[in-house]
């Protein structure tokens, strides 16, 4: 078992692996331990393209991220954030509008201490640890309220974060639950993992995960769709992130089918 760090928070098992570290390795990062590191090479060894994958689902979210601001979006709520490496929400947003404000949530401690230690002295971004199926201990909480005004349109994101969550927590009512406190003229982003394609790929993730703090569950692309039924879906709707507004043609995949990850984004009429 590795070493416990001193700024570890307490109750962090390092014998089990966690998608938010997992994450971080594919992306490059360090704020993930030997256990992690073990369950993401075996995925690796699976689903060889599993980095290109994870890059390609942070690319998502940044062009979601500029299609809001384009929009006139100056807050953002990011669900299920994991890590706030470079090139997260809240440097694309400020880079923009040094005024633009971001909260991240995330139900799991060590991403929430790094999230902690890397916004400590930005005043217009902060995190909170909870869990997206807790509704009110998101938007009630004091970062939320301090931050962000749900009287105007925020910036509502849920990257690679639904398929973390089963039917048995029905997500359905979770995001309308979201929907309810958003003002019109809000958007809501979504992507997430399928197996209608290249089922292969998400099945051995799905295997592997299983006896991690975060089992994986596959949607369709009409469950995909279902979710979103609350909100007018922004062209080109639940598509494979690759094919969603690239920035050049060059950005989409050859076959998007096996980037295995659906986005779309929706908008509160």
């Amino acid at each position: 078992m590795e070493s416990r760090p001193n700024w570890l928070p307490k109750g962090v098992d390092l014998e089990v692996p966690s998608a938010a570290r997992c994450y971080d390795y594919y992306l490059g990062g360090a704020h993930n331990f030997a256990v992690d590191r073990e369950l993401a090479r075996n995925v690796e060894a699976a689903v060889p393209n599993v980095r290109d994958l994870a890059q390609n689902n942070r690319a998502f979210l940044r062009r979601v991220v500029r299609y809001l601001l384009d929009k006139g979006v100056r807050q953002f709520l990011d669900i299920g954030s994991g890590i706030p490496t470079a090139g997260n929400v809240h440097e694309i947003a400020q880079q923009v509008d040094p005024g633009a404000r971001v909260v991240y949530v995330d139900n799991e401690p060590v991403a929430v201490a790094h999230a902690e230690t890397i916004l400590d002295g930005n005043d217009n971004a902060e995190v909170v640890h909870a869990d997206v199926a807790d509704v009110p201990g998101v938007l009630d909480s004091p970062q939320v309220r301090r931050l962000l005004d749900f009287d105007q349109p925020v910036g509502v994101l849920m990257i690679a974060l639904l398929h973390f969550v089963p039917d048995s927590k029905r997500p359905q009512e979770i995001i309308g639950a979201y929907h309810d406190r958003m003002a019109p003229g809000s958007y809501l982003g979504v992507s997430h993992a399928t197996c209608d394609h290249h089922p292969e790929s998400l099945r051995s993730i799905i295997d592997l995960y299983k006896n991690s703090s975060n089992p994986v569950v596959s949607r369709t692309r009409q469950e995909v769709v279902d979710l979103m039924s609350r909100f007018e879906l922004v062209e080109p709707g639940v598509v494979y992130v690759p094919s969603w507004h690239p920035d050049t043609d060059e950005d989409v995949w050859e076959e998007p089918e096996r980037s295995i990850v659906y986005g779309v984004l929706g908008r509160k009429i």
